[in-house]
């Protein structure tokens, strides 16, 4: 179980890293607009691309885990991205996560534990 553990942790991390590379790439975007200069930027937009192969990347894994793991363990242990979130909120947009969202993420965890009993 301590490799369901870790694939998931690694697609889970994948899968947040794409949500973080696509709130960069809005950011980055200019306002949607139905003209082909908008549609340029989105298609030559660097962040948008790397987050399409970091959700890519966590798709592959998540099919490799279906294949091999109970859907029954494997699905709740995806509760961990909501960890990779907040960690990303920090480190990357510079937010302040209040203690309550923090008391929150050792549920997480702790049920994550029970689920790999």
């Amino acid at each position: 179980m301590f490799r369901l553990l870790i694939l998931v942790a690694i697609q889970t991390a994948f899968l947040a890293g794409g949500q973080v590379l696509l709130k960069l790439a809005m950011a980055q975007l200019p306002k949607f607009s139905w003209t082909w200069s908008y549609f340029k930027a989105v298609a030559t937009d660097w962040w948008l691309a790397a987050c399409g192969v970091s959700f890519g990347v966590a798709t592959v894994l998540w099919l490799y885990i279906l294949k091999h793991f109970p859907f029954s363990q494997a699905y709740p242990l995806t509760a961990l991205g909501y960890i990779f979130g907040m960690v990303a909120a920090i480190l990357v947009f510079g937010e302040h996560v209040p203690f309550a969202r923090w008391i929150g993420v050792v549920l997480i965890v702790v049920g994550c534990f029970f689920i790999m009993r």
